[in-house]
């Protein structure tokens, strides 16, 4: 901060940076009607506020029958990463060919719905209940029954997934 209580050019950028992080936290149940529309909830929409006008990416999960919903800025970071990729290894370009297969834009129509393509719908066995579930800084949707299956999946035992994931973090979180 300069004096007189004028901010410098670099905490302009670092606040406007911080003030466009996503930070999705929250999981909603939701309906697809039966031209494949998803009405995004008003509390998304709120977490969302600040880059809904830009749009969203949706695309295939890697590890998971559900679909991924990217905010353009966070996909534009994603995009950032694998443009470094070297595209003269085949491993590189193969990864490439189907991280990006079935991509799409999305944006909210007048009525705040998104249009869930049919390959997508049919990739993630998308029905009419789904699940919004955050993953930080983009959402899954998923079909609500392969979600429920997936998080009380008895053969991945989450404490132990926990304390290997998170215990051997150099700062403490708590």
């Amino acid at each position: 901060m300069l004096t007189g209580g004028r901010k410098c050019k670099i905490c302009y950028i670092f606040t406007a940076e911080f003030e466009r992080m996503v930070n999705l936290t929250t999981s909603y149940e939701c309906k697809v009607d039966t031209k494949g529309r998803l009405m995004l909830p008003n509390g998304l929409k709120k977490e969302l506020a600040g880059v809904l006008e830009e749009g969203f990416i949706l695309k295939r999960s890697v590890f998971y029958q559900c679909l991924e919903m990217y905010p353009r800025q966070e996909w534009d970071k994603e995009l950032s990463f694998i443009n470094k990729l070297n595209r003269f290894k085949k491993k590189n370009v193969d990864f490439i060919h189907r991280y990006m297969a079935g991509v799409k834009p999305a944006e909210l129509d007048n009525s705040g719905r998104v249009q869930i393509p049919k390959n997508l719908a049919i990739f993630a066995n998308i029905g009419k209940n789904i699940v919004i579930a955050p993953q930080i800084n983009k959402v899954e949707i998923w079909d609500k029954d392969l979600y429920e299956q997936a998080i009380s999946d008895g053969a991945i035992d989450f404490a132990a997934l926990t304390e290997e994931v998170m215990g051997d973090q150099e700062n403490d979180l708590v």
